[in-house]
C-alpha cells in the first residue's frame, strides 16, 4: 500500500485494508513508544506543528511520537505569538512551515482548513482538527484501542454519547466503526444529534444503528461506551450550552447497569461527565486510549516519511 507522502486529512481518505494496516504496524510501534525500543529512522525529517486551538493530547503525542522516531519538532501552540497576530493568513503560514520542514500538522477552529493547508503545501498535511469537521489521527488511536482491547472492531456494539453535533471524534469514529461492521447506538440530547450526513454514510454500510436519549438504556448491551464532553466553545448561544451540560454523567450508580467487560473510552479533556471514581474500574480505559496516540502516530509518521524500523 502507498502510503509515503500522502496527506492525513479526513478518515474517509483510507480504505479499510489501509487503516487495518496502519493500526498492525502501530502495534509494532509500542515498544518504541514506550521507551523500550530505540530508533533513528526519522533522524533527517523535521515536523512542524500548527496548533491555532488549544491541545494537550494531540500536541504533546504528535511532538512526542517524532522524537520517539529520532526526528525533530518545530512549531507553535499559541498563535497570538505568530505572525497570524499580524493578519497573516493561514495559506502564508502554511508556505512558510511547508519551506521549513518535511510535514506538517495543523490544528485550527475552521472546518475544511487542513484541507486548505494541504492545497497550499508540497509537504504531507495531518489534520490534527479542524473546527467541527475531522480528526482522523483521533479516529485511528480510537479504533487500535479497541482493536487492542476487543481483539477486533467488527461486532462490538458502541455507544457514542454527550456532544455528537460538534464532535469532530465522533463525526470520524462513527463512520470507521461502521466501515469495520461494528453496531452503533448515538445517545444525545435532541438539540446535539449526530449530523444527518453522517447517518446516512453510516447506513449505507448496512449496520445497525440506533438513536436515542436515553444511556441508561443503552449502556446495557454496550461492548464500548465512547464519551466526548459537551463542547462549550462550539456553542454560538451561551444559553443552549447551559442546557445541556451535564446532561449524562458516567458514575458508579450508572456502570451497574453495564456488562462485567464494558470498556470506556474518551478523547479528552473531560469536564463533568465522567465521575472521578470511575477512573478506578476496570471499565476506564481513556488513560490508557491517550498513550495509544503516540504509537499510532508514529506508525503513521513514519508510513508517510517510507521509514522502516531499524
Amino acid at each position: 500500500m502507498e502510503f509515503q507522502h500522502r496527506d492525513v486529512i479526513s478518515i474517509k481518505d483510507f480504505s479499510k485494508a489501509e487503516i487495518t494496516s496502519i493500526l498492525s504496524y502501530a502495534q509494532k510501534m509500542v515498544p518504541y513508544a514506550k521507551g523500550k525500543k530505540n530508533t533513528i529512522i526519522l533522524s533527517d525529517k523535521i515536523l512542524s506543528t500548527l496548533f491555532f486551538e488549544p491541545s494537550t493530547r494531540t500536541r504533546l503525542s504528535f511532538e512526542s511520537a517524532m522524537h520517539r522516531l529520532g526526528g525533530q519538532v518545530i512549531g507553535f501552540a499559541d498563535p497570538s505569538a505568530t505572525s497570524q497576530k499580524k493578519g497573516e493568513c493561514l495559506a502564508d503560514t502554511i508556505r512558510m512551515a511547508d519551506a521549513y520542514s518535511d510535514a506538517i500538522v495543523v490544528r485550527h477552529p475552521q472546518e475544511g482548513a487542513a484541507r486548505l493547508a494541504a492545497e497550499f503545501s508540497e509537504a504531507p498535511v495531518l489534520n490534527a482538527g479542524d473546527g467541527a469537521g475531522q480528526h482522523p489521527t483521533q479516529c485511528l488511536l480510537d479504533l487500535f484501542t479497541i482493536k487492542t482491547e476487543k481483539n477486533k472492531i467488527e461486532g462490538n456494539h458502541v455507544v457514542l454519547v454527550g456532544d455528537l453535533k460538534y464532535g469532530r471524534t465522533v463525526h470520524s469514529l462513527a463512520y470507521a466503526l461502521a466501515l469495520f461492521g461494528a453496531e452503533l447506538t448515538f445517545v444525545s440530547p435532541e438539540s446535539l444529534r449526530m449530523p444527518k450526513e453522517v447517518i446516512q454514510e453510516c447506513k449505507e454500510f448496512g449496520v445497525n444503528l440506533n438513536n436515542t436519549s436515553n444511556l441508561e438504556r443503552a449502556i446495557k448491551d454496550a461492548d464500548v461506551l465512547y464519551v466526548t464532553r459537551i463542547q462549550r466553545e462550539r456553542f454560538p448561544d451561551a444559553e443552549e450550552y447551559n442546557r445541556v451540560v451535564g446532561t449524562y454523567k458516567i458514575d458508579l450508580e450508572l456502570l451497574k447497569h453495564a456488562k462485567e467487560n464494558l470498556i470506556i473510552m474518551h478523547p479528552l479533556p473531560r469536564i463533568v461527565e465522567i465521575d472521578s471514581s470511575v477512573d478506578l474500574t476496570p471499565h476506564a480505559l481513556y488513560f490508557k486510549q491517550a498513550f495509544n496516540g503516540v504509537p499510532v502516530r508514529m506508525a503513521l509518521l513514519s508510513l508517510i516519511f517510507g521509514g522502516t524500523l531499524i
